[in-house]
């Protein structure tokens, strides 16, 4: 998975990201703002703090973080069969 080399807060709880492969996008995260950890976002300074965590995270503090494989999906429209060609599904009996 190509990893995130910037990120960018914008209006209406949107972020702006460019990945090292050069995709880049925005995703409305407007559906999270105020929910759970993300009620952080309720202060707008807040949303506007976003930045690269030390793993690579998209993240806003060291408890609201997102993974930016799911920003990926949500940018490019690819299913994880098609970002993560080697990924195999595996049944698991419990």
């Amino acid at each position: 998975m190509p990893k995130v080399i910037e990120v960018k807060a914008l209006s209406d709880y949107r972020i702006w990201v460019r990945f090292a492969d050069g995709t880049a996008g925005e995703v409305d995260l407007s559906h999270l703002a105020g929910r759970g950890v993300f009620s952080l976002w309720q202060d707008y300074t807040a949303f506007r703090g976003v930045h690269l965590g030390p793993s690579g995270e998209i993240a806003w503090n060291d408890e609201v973080e997102l993974c930016p494989d799911s920003i990926y999906l949500k940018i490019t429209g690819k299913t994880p069969e098609e970002a993560f060609p080697n990924l195999v599904r595996t049944e698991v009996g419990a």
